[in-house]
Protein backbone atom coordinates (compact mmCIF):
# COMPACT_ATOMS: atom_id res chain seq x y z
CA UNK A 1 0.00 0.00 0.00
CA UNK A 2 1.45 3.50 -0.96
CA UNK A 3 2.42 6.05 2.34
CA UNK A 4 1.39 9.54 2.60
CA UNK A 5 3.35 12.18 0.76
CA UNK A 6 3.62 13.97 4.37
CA UNK A 7 5.70 11.31 5.54
CA UNK A 8 7.74 10.71 2.72
CA UNK A 9 8.59 14.48 2.84
CA UNK A 10 9.35 14.00 6.50
CA UNK A 11 11.62 11.31 5.50
CA UNK A 12 13.48 13.37 2.95
CA UNK A 13 13.79 16.22 5.18
CA UNK A 14 15.59 14.08 7.33
CA UNK A 15 17.75 12.74 4.97
CA UNK A 16 19.34 16.34 4.67
CA UNK A 17 19.21 17.42 8.48
CA UNK A 18 21.87 14.07 8.67
CA UNK A 19 24.36 15.68 6.10
CA UNK A 20 26.34 18.12 8.11
CA UNK A 21 25.31 21.95 6.92
CA UNK A 22 23.01 20.66 4.43
CA UNK A 23 19.89 23.22 4.04
CA UNK A 24 16.46 22.10 2.68
CA UNK A 25 13.70 23.85 0.86
CA UNK A 26 10.27 23.38 0.23
CA UNK A 27 11.17 23.57 -3.78
CA UNK A 28 14.25 20.69 -2.97
CA UNK A 29 11.48 18.58 -1.14
CA UNK A 30 9.02 18.01 -3.81
CA UNK A 31 11.95 17.72 -6.78
CA UNK A 32 12.89 15.02 -4.62
CA UNK A 33 9.50 13.92 -4.25
CA UNK A 34 9.08 13.56 -7.67
CA UNK A 35 12.65 11.83 -8.60
CA UNK A 36 11.27 9.15 -5.37
CA UNK A 37 8.14 8.39 -7.19
CA UNK A 38 9.07 8.13 -10.23
CA UNK A 39 12.31 5.36 -9.95
CA UNK A 40 9.84 3.55 -7.20
CA UNK A 41 7.30 3.35 -9.78
CA UNK A 42 10.15 2.44 -12.78
CA UNK A 43 11.50 -0.31 -10.02
CA UNK A 44 8.26 -1.65 -8.53
CA UNK A 45 5.38 -0.88 -10.69
CA UNK A 46 3.53 0.71 -7.96
CA UNK A 47 3.75 3.86 -6.25
CA UNK A 48 5.41 5.31 -3.05
CA UNK A 49 3.08 7.67 -1.99
CA UNK A 50 -1.06 8.17 -3.34
CA UNK A 51 -1.02 11.74 -3.89
CA UNK A 52 -0.68 12.94 -7.19
CA UNK A 53 2.08 15.04 -8.74
CA UNK A 54 1.57 18.20 -10.55
CA UNK A 55 3.28 20.07 -13.03
CA UNK A 56 3.70 23.55 -11.55
CA UNK A 57 5.17 26.49 -13.11
CA UNK A 58 8.61 25.83 -10.96
CA UNK A 59 8.45 22.08 -11.65
CA UNK A 60 6.59 18.76 -10.24
CA UNK A 61 4.74 19.70 -7.06
CA UNK A 62 2.82 17.15 -4.74
CA UNK A 63 0.26 20.00 -3.46
CA UNK A 64 -0.18 17.86 0.02
CA UNK A 65 3.39 18.05 0.64
CA UNK A 66 3.70 21.93 -0.12
CA UNK A 67 1.26 22.95 1.80
CA UNK A 68 2.52 21.29 4.80
CA UNK A 69 5.70 22.93 4.32
CA UNK A 70 4.60 26.04 3.03
CA UNK A 71 4.88 27.66 6.63
CA UNK A 72 8.91 27.53 5.94
CA UNK A 73 8.73 29.80 2.92
CA UNK A 74 11.53 29.60 0.55
CA UNK A 75 13.72 29.16 3.79
CA UNK A 76 15.34 26.01 5.69
CA UNK A 77 12.71 23.52 7.07
CA UNK A 78 13.74 22.24 10.79
CA UNK A 79 11.33 19.61 11.79
CA UNK A 80 9.74 19.70 14.69
CA UNK A 81 9.52 16.03 16.30
CA UNK A 82 6.02 16.84 17.16
CA UNK A 83 5.44 17.22 13.41
CA UNK A 84 7.87 13.84 12.81
CA UNK A 85 6.14 11.65 14.99
CA UNK A 86 2.77 12.48 13.87
CA UNK A 87 3.62 11.59 10.14
CA UNK A 88 6.37 8.65 10.79
CA UNK A 89 6.14 5.80 8.38
CA UNK A 90 7.61 2.76 8.97
CA UNK A 91 9.22 2.22 5.62
CA UNK A 92 10.56 -1.69 4.02
CA UNK A 93 14.16 -2.37 3.34
CA UNK A 94 13.52 -1.43 -0.32
CA UNK A 95 11.98 1.29 -0.25
CA UNK A 96 14.51 2.59 2.47
CA UNK A 97 17.29 1.70 -0.34
CA UNK A 98 15.68 3.32 -3.04
CA UNK A 99 14.91 6.46 -1.37
CA UNK A 100 18.64 6.74 -0.11
CA UNK A 101 19.86 5.98 -3.69
CA UNK A 102 17.34 9.03 -4.79
CA UNK A 103 18.64 10.97 -2.34
CA UNK A 104 22.60 10.44 -2.99
CA UNK A 105 21.77 10.69 -6.71
CA UNK A 106 20.34 14.02 -6.37
CA UNK A 107 20.11 15.71 -2.51
CA UNK A 108 23.57 17.03 -3.48
CA UNK A 109 21.82 19.30 -6.10
CA UNK A 110 20.21 22.76 -5.06
CA UNK A 111 16.62 23.46 -5.43
CA UNK A 112 17.32 25.25 -8.51
CA UNK A 113 19.07 23.01 -10.26
CA UNK A 114 16.28 19.92 -9.43
CA UNK A 115 13.88 22.60 -11.06
CA UNK A 116 16.20 22.66 -14.42
CA UNK A 117 16.80 19.23 -14.48
CA UNK A 118 13.05 18.43 -14.27
CA UNK A 119 12.27 21.19 -16.63
CA UNK A 120 14.07 19.09 -19.28
CA UNK A 121 12.47 16.23 -18.45
CA UNK A 122 9.63 14.49 -20.07
CA UNK A 123 6.90 13.86 -17.27
CA UNK A 124 6.97 17.74 -16.59
CA UNK A 125 7.39 18.80 -20.49
CA UNK A 126 4.55 16.68 -21.72
CA UNK A 127 1.80 17.79 -18.99
CA UNK A 128 -0.33 21.10 -18.94
CA UNK A 129 0.30 23.36 -16.69
CA UNK A 130 -0.70 22.80 -13.14
CA UNK A 131 -2.16 19.20 -14.75
CA UNK A 132 -1.50 16.11 -13.31
CA UNK A 133 2.00 14.11 -13.90
CA UNK A 134 0.53 11.04 -14.65
CA UNK A 135 2.25 7.82 -12.79
CA UNK A 136 2.10 6.17 -16.32
CA UNK A 137 4.42 8.98 -17.75
CA UNK A 138 6.50 8.73 -14.75
CA UNK A 139 7.20 4.95 -14.96
CA UNK A 140 7.74 5.54 -18.58
CA UNK A 141 10.32 8.07 -17.88
CA UNK A 142 12.08 6.59 -14.84
CA UNK A 143 12.29 3.16 -16.35
CA UNK A 144 14.85 4.71 -18.69
CA UNK A 145 16.84 6.29 -16.34
CA UNK A 146 17.27 3.49 -13.33
CA UNK A 147 21.23 3.95 -14.12
CA UNK A 148 21.33 7.26 -12.44
CA UNK A 149 20.72 5.16 -9.12
CA UNK A 150 21.87 2.15 -9.32
CA UNK A 151 25.72 2.42 -10.50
Amino acid sequence: MAHNAIGVANRIICFANADLYDLISNMKVQKILYYMQGFHLAMYDKPLFREDIYAWMYGPVVPEAYEYLKKYGSGHIELSEDDFKKHYIEFSDNETKLMTDVWDAYGQYTAYRLMLFTHDELPWRSTKKDGIISQQKLKDYFVTQLEEITE
